[in-house]
């Protein structure tokens, strides 16, 4: 079985190469050649465009940033629509509009080539390592026949539903984690001014309901230590994520006051140019409006963990 692997970035080369770690054989492309070397240099060949990829591959990948991307590499110009097989799949792993996947799936559909949304959650380190979550919607028969290459690549692939439903649940959960990052700079800088020590502050809460549950630990690579770059996500992702996810709220009416207010911090940070910052950059605007400074240093953090270690999930 031939498989096609089309984006090649922080995310995808990362999974491309599990997949070649794995003894699959992998056909890629990219936007940029010199992104492929390690994987060609590993065996795999190069496509020049979607469409040449698609007329040799039975399964293919696609980790791209956005919808207009996806949009254009699976319908486009020179995209796969041309070059697909009859009977083959398309994994979309990226966070994608559930509107356009499903649109996709319905062309699709009349080629007789399965479209299935399958966007994945770890970050970079968990796509170079494998500890990754990977959401499916689309035909259950598709998910457990190709099953065996999702785990090559992640730890916790599952099935969600429909087509659409695993970027329904991307974005909840994506949405979900910026509102609560949005309160956190709040309350934390509301602490710090009323006079407790950052470092003594998020020991202390560890120790509490939340903190048991680690929510507070999330804080420690850039909040903390007040270091946005280089970003483990970058703002204007996160900030595209954010806006797909109120866009969806907004499509089946549903009100969603915090996730607009948060929505709103992104946007402000995004017109300070912090859009290739940490998505945690936002952050930084509340600290600036409560007038408080918050930098620990990492040693005194690792000595809190010695004590009490992190989740490792």
């Amino acid at each position: 079985m031939q498989l096609g692997f089309i984006g090649l970035g922080m995310m995808g080369a990362s999974m491309a190469a599990n997949l070649q770690k794995a003894g699959h054989k992998l056909v890629v492309n990219d936007v940029r050649r010199e992104a492929a070397d390690i994987h060609i240099a590993n065996s795999a060949k190069w496509a020049a465009s979607p469409a040449e990829l698609a007329t040799q591959c039975d399964v293919i990948f696609l980790s791209l940033p956005g919808p207009p991307e996806v949009e254009a590499v699976a319908l486009g110009e020179s995209g796969l629509l041309g070059g697909l097989k009859r009977g083959a799949a398309v994994f979309d792993l990226s966070t994608n509009s559930p509107t356009l996947v499903r649109k996709i799936h319905a062309v699709y559909a009349e080629k007789g080539v399965q479209m299935m949304d399958a966007p994945v959650s770890g970050g970079p380190h968990g796509a170079r390592s494998g500890r990754m979550a990977i959401w499916v919607g689309g035909d259950k028969a598709t998910f457990d026949k190709y099953k065996p290459l999702l785990d090559a690549m992640g730890d916790q692939a599952r099935y969600i539903g429909e087509i659409g439903a695993g970027a329904v649940a991307k974005l909840v959960h994506n949405c979900a984690g910026y509102c609560i990052q949005t309160a956190l700079s709040e309350v934390f800088t509301m602490g710090v001014k009323a006079g407790v020590p950052p470092l003594a502050l998020w020991e202390a809460v560890r120790g509490g309901a939340q903190g048991r549950r680690r929510t507070f630990d999330g804080l420690i690579d850039q909040f903390l230590v007040n270091k946005y770059e280089p970003a483990a996500f970058a703002l204007k992702l996160a900030h595209k994520d954010m806006t797909l996810a109120t866009q969806l709220g907004r499509e089946i009416g549903v009100p969603m006051r915090v996730a607009n207010t948060a929505m709103a911090e992104m946007t402000e940070a995004l017109n300070r140019g912090w859009d290739k910052q940490d998505s945690r950059s936002p952050m930084k605007l509340q600290i600036e409006r409560a007038g408080v400074k918050i930098e620990v240093d990492r040693q005194k953090i690792a000595e809190v963990f010695d004590r009490d270690p992190p989740f490792k999930g």
